[in-house]
Protein backbone atom coordinates (compact mmCIF):
# COMPACT_ATOMS: atom_id res chain seq x y z
CA UNK A 1 0.00 0.00 0.00
CA UNK A 2 1.54 3.36 -0.81
CA UNK A 3 0.89 6.68 0.76
CA UNK A 4 -0.44 8.29 -2.58
CA UNK A 5 -4.36 10.49 -2.14
CA UNK A 6 -6.43 8.86 -4.67
CA UNK A 7 -7.01 11.52 -7.56
CA UNK A 8 -10.99 11.84 -6.54
CA UNK A 9 -10.60 12.19 -2.91
CA UNK A 10 -10.05 16.27 -1.68
CA UNK A 11 -6.86 17.26 -1.07
CA UNK A 12 -7.37 19.06 2.41
CA UNK A 13 -10.24 17.85 4.91
CA UNK A 14 -11.36 20.58 7.72
CA UNK A 15 -9.99 20.15 10.81
CA UNK A 16 -13.29 18.93 12.71
CA UNK A 17 -12.89 15.40 10.34
CA UNK A 18 -10.61 12.81 12.79
CA UNK A 19 -7.36 11.21 11.19
CA UNK A 20 -6.67 8.15 10.10
CA UNK A 21 -5.21 6.78 14.07
CA UNK A 22 -8.98 7.33 15.38
CA UNK A 23 -8.50 10.87 17.30
CA UNK A 24 -11.11 13.06 17.04
CA UNK A 25 -10.32 16.67 18.13
CA UNK A 26 -13.86 17.71 17.83
CA UNK A 27 -15.27 15.18 20.14
CA UNK A 28 -12.59 15.70 22.48
CA UNK A 29 -13.14 19.00 22.64
CA UNK A 30 -17.04 18.48 22.62
CA UNK A 31 -16.94 16.37 26.02
CA UNK A 32 -14.49 19.00 27.47
CA UNK A 33 -17.02 21.40 26.89
CA UNK A 34 -20.00 19.91 27.95
CA UNK A 35 -18.31 18.79 31.61
CA UNK A 36 -17.13 22.41 32.33
CA UNK A 37 -21.12 23.00 31.35
CA UNK A 38 -22.31 20.68 33.90
CA UNK A 39 -19.62 21.83 36.84
CA UNK A 40 -21.10 25.75 36.17
CA UNK A 41 -24.41 25.11 36.19
CA UNK A 42 -24.25 22.87 39.22
CA UNK A 43 -21.87 25.71 41.04
CA UNK A 44 -24.18 28.31 39.76
CA UNK A 45 -27.44 26.35 41.35
CA UNK A 46 -25.81 25.76 44.58
CA UNK A 47 -25.06 29.83 44.53
CA UNK A 48 -28.41 30.48 43.87
CA UNK A 49 -29.26 28.16 46.97
CA UNK A 50 -27.61 29.98 49.21
CA UNK A 51 -28.43 33.52 48.63
CA UNK A 52 -31.04 33.29 51.33
CA UNK A 53 -28.05 31.98 53.91
CA UNK A 54 -25.93 34.84 52.92
CA UNK A 55 -28.54 37.23 53.50
CA UNK A 56 -29.75 35.19 56.66
CA UNK A 57 -25.81 36.28 58.70
CA UNK A 58 -27.48 39.52 59.60
CA UNK A 59 -29.95 38.58 61.30
CA UNK A 60 -30.86 36.21 65.34
CA UNK A 61 -29.58 33.09 65.71
CA UNK A 62 -33.25 31.40 65.61
CA UNK A 63 -34.12 33.78 62.36
CA UNK A 64 -31.11 32.39 60.62
CA UNK A 65 -31.53 28.68 61.64
CA UNK A 66 -35.06 28.54 60.03
CA UNK A 67 -33.83 30.24 56.79
CA UNK A 68 -30.98 27.66 56.62
CA UNK A 69 -33.63 24.68 57.06
CA UNK A 70 -35.99 25.75 54.67
CA UNK A 71 -33.15 26.34 52.21
CA UNK A 72 -31.88 22.89 52.80
CA UNK A 73 -35.76 21.60 52.18
CA UNK A 74 -35.81 23.57 49.09
CA UNK A 75 -32.52 22.17 47.68
CA UNK A 76 -33.85 18.21 48.75
CA UNK A 77 -37.20 18.32 47.78
CA UNK A 78 -36.61 20.80 44.90
CA UNK A 79 -40.34 22.82 46.37
CA UNK A 80 -39.49 26.31 45.07
CA UNK A 81 -42.14 27.51 48.14
CA UNK A 82 -39.57 26.69 50.66
CA UNK A 83 -36.88 28.30 49.04
CA UNK A 84 -39.09 31.54 48.54
CA UNK A 85 -40.12 31.43 52.17
CA UNK A 86 -36.14 31.47 53.40
CA UNK A 87 -35.53 34.24 51.00
CA UNK A 88 -38.37 36.35 52.80
CA UNK A 89 -37.60 35.34 56.17
CA UNK A 90 -34.23 36.51 54.78
CA UNK A 91 -35.33 39.75 53.78
CA UNK A 92 -37.20 40.95 56.71
CA UNK A 93 -36.43 41.67 60.24
CA UNK A 94 -38.67 39.64 62.46
CA UNK A 95 -39.11 41.40 65.88
CA UNK A 96 -37.03 40.21 68.90
CA UNK A 97 -40.18 38.79 71.36
CA UNK A 98 -37.68 36.57 73.74
CA UNK A 99 -34.90 39.31 74.92
CA UNK A 100 -37.72 41.39 76.96
CA UNK A 101 -39.41 38.42 78.17
CA UNK A 102 -35.99 36.75 79.45
CA UNK A 103 -35.17 40.08 80.93
CA UNK A 104 -38.63 40.18 82.59
CA UNK A 105 -38.11 36.35 84.23
CA UNK A 106 -34.73 37.23 85.41
CA UNK A 107 -35.27 40.81 86.94
CA UNK A 108 -38.40 38.52 89.01
CA UNK A 109 -35.82 36.13 90.14
CA UNK A 110 -34.06 38.92 91.07
CA UNK A 111 -37.00 40.27 93.16
CA UNK A 112 -38.23 37.10 94.60
CA UNK A 113 -36.59 35.41 98.24
CA UNK A 114 -34.30 32.77 98.72
CA UNK A 115 -36.11 29.90 99.80
CA UNK A 116 -35.70 29.25 103.06
CA UNK A 117 -37.77 27.11 105.58
CA UNK A 118 -39.97 29.55 106.50
CA UNK A 119 -43.45 29.16 105.74
CA UNK A 120 -44.70 31.36 102.80
CA UNK A 121 -48.17 33.71 103.15
CA UNK A 122 -49.84 31.14 100.99
CA UNK A 123 -49.02 28.04 103.53
CA UNK A 124 -49.97 30.74 106.34
CA UNK A 125 -53.41 31.23 104.98
CA UNK A 126 -54.03 26.82 104.75
CA UNK A 127 -52.81 26.45 108.05
CA UNK A 128 -55.16 28.93 109.67
CA UNK A 129 -58.00 27.26 107.49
Amino acid sequence: MTGDIHPLAPHSLPPFVGAADGSDPLFSAIIFIVILAVLGVGVFYLKLHAIPEQLAHKHGNTQSQLIMVLALLALFTHNNIFWVAALILALLKLPDFLTPINSISESLKKLTPEETDAPTAVEQSEEKQ
